[in-house]
Protein backbone atom coordinates (compact mmCIF):
# COMPACT_ATOMS: atom_id res chain seq x y z
CA UNK A 1 0.00 0.00 0.00
CA UNK A 2 1.01 3.59 -0.75
CA UNK A 3 0.68 5.91 2.16
CA UNK A 4 -1.88 8.70 1.65
CA UNK A 5 0.49 11.88 2.62
CA UNK A 6 -0.99 15.09 2.43
CA UNK A 7 0.15 17.45 -0.11
CA UNK A 8 2.41 20.39 1.57
CA UNK A 9 0.47 22.63 -0.16
CA UNK A 10 -2.75 22.17 1.50
CA UNK A 11 -3.56 21.93 5.53
CA UNK A 12 -4.72 18.36 7.09
CA UNK A 13 -8.73 19.33 6.64
CA UNK A 14 -7.55 19.73 3.02
CA UNK A 15 -7.89 23.15 2.67
CA UNK A 16 -5.42 25.46 0.64
CA UNK A 17 -2.25 26.63 2.14
CA UNK A 18 -1.65 30.11 1.91
CA UNK A 19 2.01 31.42 2.07
CA UNK A 20 2.45 34.74 1.94
CA UNK A 21 5.88 36.17 0.57
CA UNK A 22 7.69 38.40 3.00
CA UNK A 23 8.68 41.68 2.00
CA UNK A 24 11.91 43.23 3.07
CA UNK A 25 11.50 46.62 5.10
CA UNK A 26 12.23 49.39 3.22
CA UNK A 27 12.58 53.15 3.82
CA UNK A 28 10.71 55.53 2.17
CA UNK A 29 12.77 58.10 -0.33
CA UNK A 30 11.48 60.79 1.03
CA UNK A 31 12.06 60.23 4.40
CA UNK A 32 14.42 61.87 6.39
CA UNK A 33 15.90 59.28 8.46
CA UNK A 34 17.69 56.04 6.45
CA UNK A 35 17.31 53.99 9.35
CA UNK A 36 15.04 50.92 10.33
CA UNK A 37 12.55 51.27 13.87
CA UNK A 38 13.37 47.48 13.15
CA UNK A 39 16.12 46.36 15.79
CA UNK A 40 16.31 49.65 17.63
CA UNK A 41 14.84 48.64 20.97
CA UNK A 42 18.11 47.86 23.37
CA UNK A 43 18.65 47.63 27.11
CA UNK A 44 20.06 50.35 29.39
CA UNK A 45 23.85 48.70 30.67
CA UNK A 46 23.09 50.14 33.88
CA UNK A 47 19.71 49.77 34.81
CA UNK A 48 18.67 46.60 32.19
CA UNK A 49 15.76 48.44 31.31
CA UNK A 50 14.33 48.50 27.24
CA UNK A 51 15.49 51.76 25.34
CA UNK A 52 14.43 53.34 22.14
CA UNK A 53 17.28 54.69 20.38
CA UNK A 54 16.11 57.94 17.84
CA UNK A 55 18.27 60.30 15.89
CA UNK A 56 17.91 63.84 16.62
CA UNK A 57 18.15 67.20 13.76
CA UNK A 58 21.86 67.06 14.80
CA UNK A 59 22.36 63.29 13.73
CA UNK A 60 22.88 62.34 16.93
CA UNK A 61 21.53 59.80 19.35
CA UNK A 62 18.86 60.14 21.86
CA UNK A 63 17.45 56.92 24.19
CA UNK A 64 13.64 57.45 24.76
CA UNK A 65 11.10 55.71 27.12
CA UNK A 66 9.32 53.14 25.03
CA UNK A 67 6.28 54.76 26.05
CA UNK A 68 4.39 57.87 26.05
CA UNK A 69 3.80 59.96 29.08
CA UNK A 70 1.33 62.71 29.73
CA UNK A 71 2.97 66.16 28.64
CA UNK A 72 1.39 67.32 32.17
CA UNK A 73 3.52 65.07 34.00
CA UNK A 74 6.48 66.12 32.02
CA UNK A 75 8.65 69.41 32.89
CA UNK A 76 8.87 71.26 29.85
CA UNK A 77 12.50 70.83 29.24
CA UNK A 78 12.49 67.25 29.13
CA UNK A 79 9.54 67.05 26.41
CA UNK A 80 10.18 65.28 23.07
CA UNK A 81 8.11 64.08 20.44
CA UNK A 82 8.79 62.27 16.86
CA UNK A 83 7.94 63.20 13.81
CA UNK A 84 9.14 61.06 10.72
CA UNK A 85 11.32 59.16 13.15
CA UNK A 86 13.32 61.71 14.08
CA UNK A 87 13.15 63.27 17.53
CA UNK A 88 12.83 66.74 18.30
CA UNK A 89 13.48 68.45 21.70
CA UNK A 90 9.73 70.39 22.99
CA UNK A 91 6.32 69.21 22.80
CA UNK A 92 4.28 69.08 19.47
CA UNK A 93 1.43 70.46 21.18
CA UNK A 94 -0.36 66.89 21.64
CA UNK A 95 -1.11 65.65 25.31
CA UNK A 96 1.39 63.25 25.14
CA UNK A 97 5.14 63.26 24.65
CA UNK A 98 8.66 61.31 25.41
CA UNK A 99 10.76 61.75 27.54
CA UNK A 100 14.80 60.59 27.73
CA UNK A 101 15.56 57.63 29.61
CA UNK A 102 18.25 59.38 31.34
CA UNK A 103 15.05 61.21 33.13
CA UNK A 104 14.04 57.79 34.79
CA UNK A 105 16.81 55.69 34.71
CA UNK A 106 17.34 54.75 38.63
CA UNK A 107 21.03 54.27 38.23
CA UNK A 108 21.65 58.24 37.47
CA UNK A 109 21.16 61.25 39.96
CA UNK A 110 18.68 63.33 38.40
CA UNK A 111 19.68 66.88 36.98
CA UNK A 112 16.31 68.08 36.76
CA UNK A 113 13.11 68.84 38.84
CA UNK A 114 10.43 66.09 38.23
CA UNK A 115 6.76 65.45 39.10
CA UNK A 116 5.19 62.96 41.49
CA UNK A 117 4.41 60.44 38.67
CA UNK A 118 7.86 61.02 37.01
CA UNK A 119 9.20 60.25 40.55
CA UNK A 120 6.84 57.17 41.03
CA UNK A 121 8.41 55.77 37.68
CA UNK A 122 11.44 56.17 39.03
CA UNK A 123 10.75 54.39 42.27
CA UNK A 124 9.18 51.08 40.12
CA UNK A 125 12.56 50.93 37.77
CA UNK A 126 14.52 51.21 40.55
CA UNK A 127 12.36 48.28 41.93
CA UNK A 128 13.11 46.08 38.83
CA UNK A 129 16.64 46.96 38.43
CA UNK A 130 17.03 45.57 41.98
CA UNK A 131 15.58 42.55 41.08
CA UNK A 132 17.05 41.77 38.08
CA UNK A 133 20.85 42.43 39.24
CA UNK A 134 19.60 39.88 42.45
CA UNK A 135 18.29 37.12 39.87
CA UNK A 136 21.49 37.56 37.92
CA UNK A 137 20.31 39.41 34.45
CA UNK A 138 22.28 42.23 34.88
CA UNK A 139 25.85 42.70 35.77
CA UNK A 140 26.75 45.99 36.75
CA UNK A 141 30.45 46.36 35.53
CA UNK A 142 32.72 49.24 36.59
CA UNK A 143 33.77 51.73 33.74
CA UNK A 144 36.47 51.57 31.60
CA UNK A 145 39.51 53.24 32.31
CA UNK A 146 40.33 55.86 29.96
CA UNK A 147 43.41 55.07 28.91
CA UNK A 148 42.02 51.48 27.75
CA UNK A 149 39.39 53.48 25.54
CA UNK A 150 42.14 55.82 24.03
CA UNK A 151 43.91 52.57 22.96
CA UNK A 152 40.93 51.63 21.03
CA UNK A 153 39.25 54.48 19.91
CA UNK A 154 40.35 56.89 16.63
CA UNK A 155 39.87 60.72 16.12
CA UNK A 156 39.22 60.92 12.35
CA UNK A 157 39.18 64.07 10.69
CA UNK A 158 36.22 64.31 7.51
CA UNK A 159 33.91 66.60 6.00
CA UNK A 160 35.54 69.61 7.44
CA UNK A 161 35.22 68.50 11.46
CA UNK A 162 36.70 65.51 13.62
CA UNK A 163 34.64 63.09 14.91
CA UNK A 164 35.30 60.26 17.80
CA UNK A 165 35.02 56.93 16.12
CA UNK A 166 33.47 54.27 17.70
CA UNK A 167 36.54 51.95 18.06
CA UNK A 168 39.94 51.45 16.14
CA UNK A 169 39.91 52.46 12.70
CA UNK A 170 40.11 48.66 10.70
CA UNK A 171 37.35 47.78 13.32
CA UNK A 172 34.41 50.05 12.20
CA UNK A 173 31.58 48.49 10.73
CA UNK A 174 29.00 49.05 7.84
CA UNK A 175 25.58 49.92 9.43
CA UNK A 176 23.35 48.59 6.38
CA UNK A 177 20.94 45.86 6.45
CA UNK A 178 21.89 42.85 4.02
CA UNK A 179 18.95 40.79 2.32
CA UNK A 180 18.97 38.68 5.12
CA UNK A 181 17.92 41.48 7.29
CA UNK A 182 21.14 41.31 9.48
CA UNK A 183 23.99 43.94 9.72
CA UNK A 184 26.36 44.04 7.20
CA UNK A 185 29.82 42.44 8.15
CA UNK A 186 32.39 44.26 5.60
CA UNK A 187 33.76 47.07 7.26
CA UNK A 188 34.00 50.80 6.21
CA UNK A 189 37.99 50.89 5.96
CA UNK A 190 38.61 48.55 1.81
CA UNK A 191 41.63 48.40 0.74
CA UNK A 192 40.41 49.04 -3.15
CA UNK A 193 39.44 52.32 -1.98
CA UNK A 194 41.52 55.54 -1.25
CA UNK A 195 42.91 55.61 2.67
CA UNK A 196 43.13 58.04 4.91
CA UNK A 197 47.01 59.18 6.68
CA UNK A 198 48.06 59.43 10.80
CA UNK A 199 49.42 62.58 11.08
CA UNK A 200 50.11 64.91 14.00
CA UNK A 201 47.50 68.06 14.27
CA UNK A 202 47.27 70.80 16.89
CA UNK A 203 44.26 70.31 19.58
CA UNK A 204 42.44 73.02 18.85
CA UNK A 205 39.75 74.33 21.25
CA UNK A 206 35.84 74.59 19.64
CA UNK A 207 34.22 78.10 19.47
CA UNK A 208 33.41 79.52 22.71
CA UNK A 209 36.02 76.96 25.26
CA UNK A 210 38.47 77.66 26.95
CA UNK A 211 42.59 77.77 25.20
CA UNK A 212 44.04 74.39 25.25
CA UNK A 213 47.88 74.12 25.48
CA UNK A 214 49.59 73.77 22.64
CA UNK A 215 49.72 69.94 21.87
CA UNK A 216 49.60 67.91 19.01
CA UNK A 217 47.21 64.38 18.90
CA UNK A 218 47.00 61.90 16.31
CA UNK A 219 44.24 62.13 13.57
CA UNK A 220 43.13 59.77 11.03
CA UNK A 221 43.09 62.58 8.46
CA UNK A 222 40.44 61.64 5.32
CA UNK A 223 40.01 65.43 3.99
CA UNK A 224 41.92 64.62 1.02
CA UNK A 225 39.76 62.29 0.00
CA UNK A 226 37.16 63.29 -2.73
CA UNK A 227 33.84 64.35 -1.44
CA UNK A 228 31.61 61.21 -1.94
CA UNK A 229 34.82 59.15 0.00
CA UNK A 230 34.02 61.62 3.13
CA UNK A 231 30.38 60.85 2.78
CA UNK A 232 30.58 57.24 2.86
CA UNK A 233 33.13 57.19 6.15
CA UNK A 234 30.74 59.67 7.78
CA UNK A 235 27.95 57.70 6.97
CA UNK A 236 29.47 54.35 7.77
CA UNK A 237 29.17 52.53 5.05
CA UNK A 238 30.69 49.53 2.92
CA UNK A 239 31.54 50.61 -0.72
CA UNK A 240 28.77 47.86 -1.80
CA UNK A 241 26.10 49.67 0.32
CA UNK A 242 27.41 53.14 -0.48
CA UNK A 243 26.63 52.42 -3.94
CA UNK A 244 23.45 51.13 -2.94
CA UNK A 245 21.23 54.20 -2.05
CA UNK A 246 18.14 52.55 -1.22
CA UNK A 247 19.66 50.32 1.38
CA UNK A 248 18.34 51.20 4.77
CA UNK A 249 20.45 51.30 7.78
CA UNK A 250 19.89 48.77 10.12
CA UNK A 251 21.63 50.81 13.32
CA UNK A 252 23.26 53.88 14.19
CA UNK A 253 26.28 55.32 12.89
CA UNK A 254 29.06 55.50 15.80
CA UNK A 255 30.77 58.73 15.16
CA UNK A 256 30.51 61.68 17.72
CA UNK A 257 31.53 65.01 17.26
CA UNK A 258 35.34 65.59 18.76
CA UNK A 259 35.12 67.99 21.82
CA UNK A 260 38.83 68.13 23.44
CA UNK A 261 37.40 68.80 26.52
CA UNK A 262 35.20 65.68 27.07
CA UNK A 263 37.20 63.55 25.16
CA UNK A 264 40.91 64.11 26.44
CA UNK A 265 41.21 60.26 27.47
CA UNK A 266 41.03 59.58 23.79
CA UNK A 267 43.98 61.78 22.62
CA UNK A 268 47.15 60.24 21.36
CA UNK A 269 50.62 62.18 21.27
CA UNK A 270 51.80 59.42 18.71
CA UNK A 271 51.33 58.15 15.77
CA UNK A 272 49.97 54.18 15.87
CA UNK A 273 51.78 53.40 12.97
CA UNK A 274 54.89 55.62 12.04
CA UNK A 275 56.33 55.83 8.91
CA UNK A 276 59.29 53.54 8.54
CA UNK A 277 62.69 55.05 8.69
CA UNK A 278 65.05 54.79 5.38
CA UNK A 279 68.49 53.81 5.45
CA UNK A 280 71.48 55.87 4.86
CA UNK A 281 73.32 54.88 2.13
CA UNK A 282 77.18 54.75 2.58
Amino acid sequence: MCPNTASTSRHRDSSPRTTYPRRPLRVAAASPSRLLRAGQSSRCRQCGHRIDLYQRTDQRPIALHPAELASADVPPPCRWHLSSGIAHPHGDGSPWCRIPHAVLCPSRTATTRTSPHIEAMRRQLAVRTRRLIDTGAITQTPPTSGETLADSRAVVQLLLGRYLAEGPIDGIRCVAQTRQRRRCPHPVLDPRTPAGIWTLLPVGPQHGQLALPDALMAVYDLSRLPYTEQLRWRTQRCPAHAATPGAADLTLAGWQVFDPLLHTAHIRTCLPHPPPSRRREA
